[in-house]
């Protein structure tokens, strides 16, 4: 399982997201992503083992 971690123009990060379309989805909302990174496998475990991301999502 991929998760992405979204970083906004001070490097902060503001989401984490499962899928492209979640991305794409905040994006629209009007979240100002500037980068978003391929999490490493032990930052994903974490994920996947406390929740969802998008409940890391305040707006989504």
């Amino acid at each position: 399982m991929t998760f992405y971690s979204c970083f906004d123009e001070s490097g902060e990060i503001i989401a984490r997201c499962q899928t492209s379309q979640e991305i794409e989805a905040l994006r629209r909302m009007g979240r100002p992503i500037r980068e978003v990174r391929e999490m490493k496998r032990e930052e994903a475990v974490v994920c996947s083992l406390t929740s969802s991301p998008s409940e890391f999502n305040e707006d989504y």
